[in-house]
């Protein structure tokens, strides 16, 4: 499939900017979830650019330089582990994605967004599997996959016996075995752990 069919498509029916948005971080026990928008050029594409989650650490982190330097406007917004357990997850992502989408400096014309329709409160339209499908939406989600890894790897220093660097979040055995031991932090999703953590550390 041509990574630039969907993009391509709005700007043939007079789209001059083309947005993708994703997100990161929908199903950890720790940690905010991530969102990025992002225009780029159509006419200079960065080779290698896909689902983030199929990307080396060490390529997402080359990548994300490349698309931060040739994008027309990107914008990144988190949305708190504390709003997630308000808001739920869904909710929470709806304002991440509306907020990154708002934070661009340049107004899209159309935004294809990852995902199934959630209907955000902007002109959008909505790919499944966008990240391996769209080039801009694979942009964006390597923006945001490798803002929150390094965000939680920052949280790891603060919060060491929880290994964030390790799972970034992510509810392995060993994250939550160490729940189950000394509880949750301040960084917990509240609404995430409650099938494990009944408030009393073992």
């Amino acid at each position: 499939m041509d990574k630039l069919e969907y993009e391509l498509k709005h700007i043939n029916n007079g789209a001059r900017f083309v947005a993708g948005v994703d997100e990161v971080g929908r199903g950890p026990l720790a940690g905010p979830v991530v969102c990025c928008a992002v225009i780029m050029p159509l006419d200079d594409l960065i080779e290698g650019v896909t689902d983030s989650k199929k990307l080396s650490e060490k390529k997402r982190e080359q990548l994300a330089v490349l698309i931060k330097e040739k994008a027309i406007a990107y914008s990144i917004k988190e949305i708190s582990q504390s709003e997630i357990d308000e808001l739920n997850i869904l909710n929470a992502v709806k304002k991440c994605m509306t907020e990154a989408v708002l934070g661009l400096s340049v107004t899209p014309d159309i935004t294809l967004v990852d995902g199934v329709d959630t209907n955000l409160s902007i002109n959008a339209e909505y790919v499944i599997k966008g990240d391996l499908k769209s080039y801009t939406i694979g942009c964006a989600s390597i923006l945001a996959k490798v803002y929150r890894d390094n965000l939680m790897v920052e949280w790891a220093k603060t919060y060491p016996e929880y290994s964030f660097e390790k799972h970034k979040g992510y509810g392995t055995k060993v994250h939550i075995d160490k729940i189950k031991e000394i509880g949750p932090c301040s960084l917990h999703r509240k609404t995430f752990i409650k099938n494990f953590w009944d408030g009393q550390a073992k």
